[in-house]
């Protein structure tokens, strides 16, 4: 299962199993979605699984997850998100009317998200093979030019910006899965971040990394990009922002917040002199009220994420081994 959880075990066998396997300069950069010239255009491509349980939970389900995913990945990139595919991988004697709940959630995510879903397939599993519904999209998009988002241009300077609260939605699909209750609900923060992203390179294209932080949470996010540009990061644990209720749940459970999953969330490397004017185009948009300067980029320990504690000491942030939190997308 850790294997699946989006950290160092996932970066294995990307490394010495699928990358050897399949080659290839656009596979190499690992972004999350890849970026190819076609026909004299700058096209990103990506594609994600959802295996999410349960299949419905506060805040979303495993058919807004399956839009909002991909269309994340493919902003992380730049690119304005159009067309999705979509597949169904279904376990037989799943109730046909759950089958259409997951569908109508899909498509009503994908007109807010504004793409289309325009070819998809459908596979059936024996039963006690599957677990219900799993689900798989691809999606594609149009890079405008002069935009070039890859965590490997991050550089000592950049300011580390997140775009809002971090560990709902990690949290959400935990306290139903287990019946897990606190004093409020924690509803996922699944989101389509495609409008964010437009309003943060409307100010500047000059932007340097984006990365939605899911599995493994920011903590995973840091850590893969300060691998690839050979930077080290500084985070302030103070500046996080953590939610109360979120907090509560975590220190309950033995959870680390910055290793809980986002949706709806974005981590963005920014070059210093335009921090302070993507920050302000951040909290004009309805996904970006809660932004926040929470580090920054340096040359010291390269590859290397620490904390800054509120006590004044440090701590590093490695990349998790497995999954706090399995099957949460």
């Amino acid at each position: 299962m850790g294997h699946g959880g989006g950290g160092a075990l996932s970066a294995e066998l990307v490394e010495h199993v699928f990358a050897p396997a399949f080659g290839g300069p656009a596979l190499a950069g690992l972004a999350d979605s890849a970026t190819v010239t076609l026909g004299g255009a700058r096209l990103a491509f990506s594609t994600d699984t959802f295996v999410v349980r349960p299949l419905f939970f506060p805040g979303g389900s495993i058919g807004d997850l399956a839009v909002n995913g991909t269309v994340n990945d493919l902003a992380m990139s730049g690119a304005q998100p159009a067309y999705l595919s979509c597949g169904f991988v279904l376990e037989e004697g799943v109730e046909t009317a759950l089958v259409a709940r997951v569908a109508e959630a899909l498509g009503a995510a994908a007109r807010t998200a504004g793409v289309e879903v325009v070819t998809g397939d459908t596979k059936v599993v024996e039963a006690g093979r599957g677990d219900g519904v799993y689900l798989n999209t691809a999606g594609i998009g149009l890079v405008p030019d002069g935009v070039d988002l890859r965590p490997q241009r991050a550089e000592p300077g950049d300011v580390v910006l997140v775009s809002g609260p971090i560990g709902l939605h990690g949290v959400a699909v935990l306290s139903r899965r287990e019946g897990l209750e606190f004093d409020v609900e924690i509803a996922s923060d699944c989101a389509a971040l495609g409008g964010l992203v437009e309003a943060m390179l409307a100010v500047t294209p000059d932007l340097h990394v984006l990365r939605d932080p899911t599995r493994g949470g920011v903590a995973a996010a840091l850590g893969e990009i300060a691998s690839a540009a050979g930077v080290g990061v500084v985070v302030r644990e103070r500046s996080l922002p953590v939610p109360e209720p979120v907090a509560n749940a975590c220190a309950m459970l033995g959870l680390d917040p910055l290793y809980v999953a986002n949706e709806g969330k974005l981590v963005a490397f920014v070059p210093r002199e335009h921090a302070d004017a993507v920050l302000a185009a951040m909290h004009a948009h309805p996904l970006g009220t809660g932004a926040a300067v929470i580090g920054e980029c340096v040359p010291d320990h390269p590859g290397m994420v620490v904390a800054r504690t509120g006590l004044g000491g440090t701590r590093v942030v490695d990349l998790p081994v497995g999954e706090q939190l399995p099957r949460i997308c």
